[in-house]
């Protein structure tokens, strides 16, 4: 490992948890797929919007979630449009959603069925983990990129996401004892380094 590696991964794991970086090659490839990447980047924010609206829809007596989210919603429908307007102005179209490998593997590892504790919690927790993982991606665009206007760009969603992280651990701590959030976040991490090592390096996506 690189002394370049190694200060992301040490900076990774402090701030986000996070136990596998993303290989820095990733950064090259998506240099080379940005058109690929923004069009992604697009529907990430629009599904995000919208899982929050779910939640709020499913868990609409519990004032907290609601209240915390339904800003949330807001702005991610912003970024949406902040990265909508990016293509377009880049002569570029929103193109055809993909099949996110990545979330559909978070998806699996959620409780189904059972009690609704169980539920809600990793509900939570994998929005915790899709914004981490987006928070670290981001960072990659803000530092490594040519483009210094996208550096700008990645930074402002960069700072967002991790907000957003932070918030999704704590709606679960204002519901689920601290000591089982902070159990199952472990496993949540563990199990994500497992899906990141095994899904194939590929710069035309987020994640």
């Amino acid at each position: 490992m690189t002394h370049d590696e190694h200060t992301v991964s040490v900076d990774t794991k402090a701030i986000l948890g996070l136990q596998f970086p993303t290989d820095p090659r990733w950064v090259n490839l998506a240099q080379l797929s940005l058109a690929d990447v923004l069009s992604d980047h697009a529907y990430c924010e629009q599904k995000a919007a919208a899982t929050c609206m779910s939640l709020i829809q499913r868990y609409s007596q519990k004032e907290e979630l609601v209240t915390a989210l339904a800003p949330i919603v807001t702005e991610e429908w912003g970024h949406f449009r902040l990265v909508l307007a990016e293509l377009h102005k880049r002569g570029l179209s929103l193109g055809v959603q993909r099949k996110d490998e990545y979330v559909v593997a978070l998806i699996q590892f959620c409780q189904k069925g059972g009690a609704e504790e169980g539920r809600l919690l990793d509900q939570l927790l994998m929005m915790a983990m899709i914004e981490a993982r987006s928070c670290e991606r981001f960072k990659r665009l803000s530092e490594g990129l040519n483009d210094e206007y996208l550096r700008k760009f990645y930074r402002r969603f960069m700072e967002s996401e991790a907000g957003h992280y932070t918030l999704f651990i704590e709606l679960a701590d204002t519901y689920i004892n601290k000591e089982k959030v902070r159990a199952r976040w472990n496993e949540w991490l563990a199990y994500e380094a497992e899906v990141m090592n095994g899904l194939e390096l590929r710069g035309d996506r987020i994640h």
